[in-house]
């Protein structure tokens, strides 16, 4: 697809917008501009909108326009499918997140053999001792299909500091794309700072079960590690954990990992 058959792509987008604003302006709002919710909007933050989560946010699930940091099959996405993806027209995956070079498994051959998860920790407290903060320490290690993922906690306080990812194949550790990113307050990307109200553990509890039981029945959220800015729990179903998901401490919105693939088990560290 060249520019200019992307141009006329972006324009009969706008046109229809615009047509869509004056039929039904309050839904149009609503639609086009949602918020970090389950993300219907185009331009939601979490979800399916046009320039949320998946065309242009760079950090929701996948398949968006311009979606950059979930599976990747975004069309200027950062990871391997997208046209502008890591292995596309205009690669934009130099920080690690795509499927090869970053903590997606992913597109390894069947006969790759992928690391333990001991050696997965390992290669966290390395990349923790490189940070020199010696306040950190980690306090569990998954193993998911796709990808491990290693919580880390501060030592002085007891709260969770913020989450990587470790690739399967190649052992690289990186920061987890998402709320990790988006809305911790302390160690993210977006030096958010948190409200003077904070939603508890048990509004957060009651809002990603909302959101589980509209999107996937019958699993359960269950526990909930205090981030900076969310928190992140564990999703199970029929008493065995399914996935993970966050809800922001300040907005209570809920977002899924949708990268991790099918859970494998687990390293308690603490």
């Amino acid at each position: 697809m060249n520019t200019k058959t992307i141009l006329v792509i972006a324009a009969i987008i706008v046109v229809l917008g615009a047509g869509y604003a004056v039929a039904s302006p309050g839904d149009f709002w609503n639609s086009m501009m949602g918020n970090f919710g389950t993300g219907n909007g185009m331009m939601s933050g979490n979800g399916i909108g046009m320039m949320g989560g998946d065309m242009m946010s760079g950090y929701g699930p996948d398949n968006g326009m311009m979606g950059g940091y979930g599976r990747g099959n975004g069309m200027m996405g950062k990871n391997r499918a997208g046209m502008m993806g890591s292995s596309g027209m205009m690669t934009g995956n130099i920080s690690g997140y795509g499927n090869h070079c970053g903590a997606n498994a992913t597109g390894y051959g069947e006969n790759s053999t992928p690391i333990t998860i001991d050696e997965a920790k390992t290669s966290v407290e390395q990349y923790l001792a490189k940070t020199g903060n010696n306040d950190l320490k980690i306090a569990e290690v998954l193993q998911f299909e796709n990808n491990f993922y290693a919580g880390i906690k501060e030592k002085s306080t007891g709260k969770y500091a913020f989450e990587l990812l470790i690739n399967k194949y190649t052992d690289a550790v990186v920061p987890e794309m998402g709320p990790n990113m988006m809305w911790n307050s302390k160690y993210g990307h977006m030096n958010i700072q948190e409200t003077g109200t904070k939603v508890s553990k048990e509004q957060a509890l009651k809002n990603a079960q909302e959101y589980l039981d509209r999107n996937l029945p019958r699993t359960k959220a269950s526990g909930a590690d205090d981030f900076y800015g969310y928190y992140t729990m564990e999703v199970t179903k029929d008493g065995n954990i399914y996935g993970m998901l966050s809800v922001n401490s300040n907005t209570g919105a809920v977002w899924y990992h949708s990268w991790h693939g099918t859970f494998e088990k687990v390293l308690e560290v603490e």
